[in-house]
């Protein structure tokens, strides 16, 4: 016989939510960090005395969670599915018989309170707390790294530098991401940080860097620089910039400063690839954040060409000179001078010679100077510090911290992946950055 289910009508239920959430969901992961209790303090003032109460922020950034978590692009398609699905009520503290928030509300929080307040970055920060409240962040060792994510726009809808004027632009007209870009032109992440020109901007999004760093077709992008503590992979910072490298390495100095500055932690070393290894980056971590550099020198001495590099050179540092391989001195100064500033080290960088006899009798010329009657070589004010990080790498530790780094890499793998970002949903610095801090908050890997 056919069954056929019989519905009930019943008066009251006896349900709940906290039983029906498996203890390994995702989202139970999440909220064991997401502790966002003083979020309400944070934003008071950017609120009303008066009025009908607004919706929860809490609420908010807890659906916007939900959204990056589980690739839900859509704010129309997020609050549908916060309303059908128990995991996503019971993250969002919402019952059964709660009403979703519409859609719309978020577009209107996100440029409103929302930026007002910098609350991703007051998310962010609790998060962290929370990690290190519960052991995960060591702090002796950190790591960083930026990765390329495509920006919401298209090269059709670009142009030209030269055909681009900034300074025609009406800022009361514009968009609001072309504002953005016009208060950011003397930011050092963004407007200042280099001076040559991309070769297209793009109108609805002038601040994304046209590259083709991926060694393929070009294509418009921000750069997500991740600072992370290698004990637990523990993302202690996050910054947006351009995707060219001084704006990259840069980051890297503000990402130390501003953890230092919130939790009070200093590592003792930081790697980094070759990127990083710039000597004004190097005396930026080593002379002034007494940090220990793990990062492959960015050295222009090394020839290709089969004659001998500037490594194939002793540096002796007591007596002010280089030593080539046949033993011979390679001198800045051969005789004395009344002038200080002729030995000063610190007025520019110093050239050191080999004499001309011996190196017109030497063997190795042919290997060493083939077209120059003596070698010279070329030490920087800092060659120093370079020295310094060059001994870093070279030392056995050098091999655990390159282990310990590629979690950060492992990281942003994760986020394209696992959360689907492979293209930002928002537009402007000021909505990158929000973007990039809100998906640092919801890595849920655990």
């Amino acid at each position: 016989m056919l069954g056929r289910q019989k519905v009930h009508a019943r008066l009251f239920y006896e349900f709940d939510l906290e039983t029906h959430i498996p203890s390994d969901h995702l989202l139970r992961g999440i909220d064991r960090f997401l502790n966002l209790e003083g979020l309400h303090e944070e934003v008071r003032d950017f609120y009303s005395h008066t009025g009908r109460p607004s919706l929860d922020p809490e609420l908010m950034i807890r659906m916007l969670v939900i959204g990056y978590v589980m690739g839900l692009r859509s704010e129309r398609r997020l609050c549908q599915e916060v309303h059908l699905n128990l995991a996503f009520r019971w993250f969002c503290r919402l019952g059964l018989e709660d009403k979703v928030p519409d859609h719309s509300s978020f577009s209107k929080l996100r440029h409103g309170k929302f930026r007002d307040s910098d609350i991703f970055r007051v998310v962010f920060e609790h998060v962290v707390a929370q990690c290190i409240a519960h052991g995960l962040v060591g702090g002796q060792g950190f790591a960083v790294d930026a990765s390329l994510i495509s920006a919401d726009v298209q090269k059709q809808s670009s142009s030209r530098q030269d055909k681009w004027d900034a300074s025609a632009i009406d800022p009361k007209d514009a968009p609001r991401a072309v504002r953005e870009y016009l208060d950011t032109l003397d930011a050092e992440a963004f407007g200042a940080a280099t001076p040559v020109q991309p070769k297209f901007t793009a109108y609805a999004d002038p601040a994304s860097q046209w590259t083709a760093a991926r060694k393929g077709p070009a294509f418009f992008a921000y750069s997500d620089n991740y600072l992370i503590d290698t004990d637990h992979g523990i993302i202690m910072d996050v910054e947006a910039t351009r995707s060219v490298r001084q704006a990259e390495v840069g980051s890297t100095l503000t990402m130390l400063d501003r953890t230092a500055k919130c939790f009070g932690i200093r590592p003792d070393w930081l790697a980094e690839d070759t990127a990083y290894g710039s000597e004004a980056s190097l005396v930026e971590i080593v002379l002034k954040r007494k940090i220990l550099p793990f990062t492959p020198v960015i050295d222009k001495g090394e020839r290709t060409d089969g004659t001998l590099s500037r490594s194939d050179f002793a540096w002796d540092e007591e007596n002010d000179r280089y030593i080539c391989p046949e033993g011979k001195d390679l001198r800045h100064a051969r005789r004395n001078y009344s002038d200080p500033a002729r030995l000063s080290s610190e007025t520019k960088p110093r050239r050191y010679r080999a004499a001309k006899a011996d190196c017109q009798s030497c063997h190795l010329k042919a290997q060493c100077c083939p077209s120059s009657e003596t070698r010279s070589l070329q030490r920087g004010k800092f060659e120093i510090v370079r020295d310094f990080a060059r001994t870093c790498t070279a030392s056995p530790f050098n091999e655990t911290a390159m282990r310990r780094r590629k979690k950060v890499e492992m990281l942003f793998a994760h986020l394209k992946r696992i959360l689907g970002l492979t293209r930002l949903r928002l537009r402007g610095p000021l909505g990158v950055k929000d973007e990039f801090g809100l998906l640092a908050s919801s890595d849920g890997r655990d």
